[in-house]
C-alpha cells in the first residue's frame, strides 16, 4: 500500500483534489471534517492520509508517508539536503508563492542585498545590536544570506502577521511568502531586487528511503502512469 499524505484542509487541499480528479484519480476525505483519513478511487493499492503542509515534508522524510502534496518552500526549509531526501514528482501549477526578502519603502538607497549588508553593518554600529529580520523560513533566509555574504543581521520568529513585524517596530526587515506584493506595499515595505529565494508551489514529492518494497515500486509506476507524470 501506497501512503499519500495531502493538506487537510483550505485551498491546497481543495486544489490538491482538482489537480488528481481531472487527471482520472478521485480524493476523498471520510465521514467528518475532524477524520483525517480518506478513500482514493480510480487506482488501486493507494490510500489518502490527511496532514497540515507543514507536516509532510517530514512524515515524508522519516518513510511514514510515501508520496505527499506540499509547498515546496516548506520542504526546503524544514529537511536539511532536502533533494537526497526527498523527489519532486511533479510540479501542480497552483500555491504559487515568492519567498522573498524585503524592507521599508522609506529606506530609498536600499534596492539590494549588497545594500542591506552595508545598512546591517551601519545599524550594529548605531544602535549596538543586528539588524532584525522577522521570519518563519530560519533555515532557507540563514543559508541565502550566507551565500550573498549578508552578515550583522538576527533572525526573529515570526509565525504570523510578518509584514506588520516593521510597522510594530519588532523588526526592521522580513522574510516571507508573498503572491501579489499587495500585503507588502500596504505596509510600507518593498522586494529587494535581488530579494528573491524562491519560487514556491504546490508539488507532488515522493520519498526516498530505500526501504519500498517491489510492491510499492510497481504502485508508484502505475500511478505515474495514470497522472501522466
Amino acid at each position: 500500500m501506497l501512503k499519500l499524505g495531502v493538506p487537510s484542509k483550505g485551498r491546497l487541499m481543495e486544489k490538491t483534489f482538482d489537480w488528481f480528479g481531472t487527471r482520472g484519480v478521485t480524493l476523498r476525505k471520510s465521514g467528518s471534517d475532524r477524520e483525517y483519513a480518506g478513500a482514493v478511487e480510480g487506482i488501486e493499492g493507494v490510500e489518502l492520509v490527511l496532514l497540515s503542509a507543514g507536516e509532510i515534508p517530514r512524515e515524508l522524510a522519516a518513510g511514514n508517508i510515501h508520496l505527499g502534496v506540499t509547498g515546496s518552500d516548506l520542504v526546503r526549509e524544514k529537511l536539511a539536503n532536502w533533494d537526497s531526501r526527498v523527489a519532486e514528482l511533479a510540479r501542480m501549477g497552483f500555491g504559487g508563492a515568492d519567498l522573498i526578502i524585503a524592507v521599508p519603502q522609506a529606506w530609498v538607497d536600499v534596492a539590494t542585498l549588497d545594500d542591506l549588508d552595508a545598512v546591517a553593518a551601519a545599524f550594529r554600529q548605531t544602535h549596538g545590536f543586528r539588524l532584525r529580520i522577522a521570519t518563519k523560513y530560519h533555515r532557507l533566509v540563514r543559508e541565502f544570506l550566507r551565500d550573498n555574504g549578508v552578515a550583522d543581521y538576527q533572525l526573529i520568529d515570526s509565525q504570523g502577521a510578518t509584514e506588520g513585524t516593521v510597522k510594530n517596530e519588532t523588526a526592521e526587515a522580513i522574510a516571507d511568502i508573498t503572491s501579489t506584493g499587495e500585503t507588502l506595499r500596504a505596509n510600507g515595505l518593498k522586494i529587494l531586487d535581488d530579494g528573491l529565494m524562491h519560487a514556491s508551489q504546490a508539488t507532488l514529492f515522493r520519498g526516498r528511503r530505500t526501504n519500498w518494497s517491489d510492491e510499492q515500486r510497481q504502485k508508484l509506476k502505475a500511478l505515474q502512469m495514470v497522472l501522466g507524470i
